[in-house]
This record gives C-alpha cells, sequence and structure tokens, in this order.
C-alpha cells in the first residue's frame, strides 16, 4: 500500500503535490492544515486523514488527534510530538490504540525512527518556503517485508 503524508502546508497547496502523490491510496495531513480547502483538494487525489496544528483555528473543527487503521497498519496522527520524551495523554493513546506509526509534524523537519516497536514519522513541511529551509513530503510503502519511506523535496 502507497501513503501520502504531509504536514504543515499553512493554508498553502503546492501546485507539485498532485504529481507526487499520484497512485497513493491514502493521504495522512499531520497538522497546520489552513482553510478546509486544502483538504478539499487533497482529496480530490486520494481519501485524506487529518489533524489539527497548533496555527489551525478551533472553528474549523479538525480533529487533534487521529488514528487510521490502512491495509492492516494502524496510524496515530497528531501534530506536536517528541518521539523520546511522548508526552502523557499521546502515551495513553499509543497504549490505547498500538499503531505501528506515529505520524507528527510541527518542526517542519523530516524525521523517521523507530522506538520499540513504533515507527515515529514526519513528513518535513509542505507550506510556502520559510527561513530557507527544504520542503519534503513524503511517501510510505509498506507490505509483507514491511515500511519503507521516500522523502520528495517540493
Amino acid at each position: 500500500m502507497r501513503i501520502g503524508v504531509v504536514s504543515d502546508t499553512h493554508n498553502y497547496f503546492d501546485p507539485q503535490l498532485p504529481k507526487l502523490l499520484q497512485g497513493v491510496q491514502h493521504i495522512l495531513h499531520a497538522g497546520d492544515i489552513g482553510l478546509p480547502r486544502i483538504l478539499l483538494e487533497l482529496e480530490q487525489i486520494a481519501p485524506v486523514t487529518a489533524v489539527s496544528g497548533n496555527t489551525d483555528e478551533a472553528g474549523f473543527h479538525y480533529r487533534e488527534t487521529e488514528c487510521v487503521e490502512l491495509g492492516g497498519q494502524k496510524f496515530l496522527l497528531h501534530h506536536i510530538v517528541t518521539p523520546h520524551h511522548v508526552s502523557e495523554p499521546i502515551q495513553s493513546r499509543i497504549a490505547r490504540e498500538k499503531p505501528n506509526v506515529v505520524v507528527f509534524g510541527h518542526t517542519h523537519k523530516p524525521f523517521a525512527e523507530y522506538v520499540g516497536t513504533i515507527l515515529f514519522f514526519n513528513p518535513g513541511y509542505a507550506g510556502k518556503t520559510r527561513f530557507g529551509m527544504e520542503r519534503t513530503l513524503a511517501i510510505l510503502e509498506y507490505d509483507a517485508e514491511g515500511i519503507r519511506w521516500q522523502y520528495h523535496t517540493l
């Protein structure tokens, strides 16, 4: 299965997204979305699961945390996660949901590391260029051999 992973679009839908996400079966958005139209545009590519970020307006009613099972793998999404010092509410949710992957954003930096048996994964950020940082999204692929990922520069 192929899953597109984006975060921190900050109300910007990069014109490269449709091409880079072509062929994914689902898209995960790890927060700081911006206006709901960003999700509507992503939904033209594939179904979307998204969470709110610290800059998203409460009035849009994005959920703070989501858990979704896709092709036998469970993904927990939450915007701000520190993989080696997970907050108590997220630790509790991880214990209850038992995800294979925790997807987060916020730092604008790609991150992929197993902590125990759980992959903590940040796709980087897909918003407009800020601070000279590289803009990225990621594709997660998994099959019987495991999970692999590839980052794509925007």
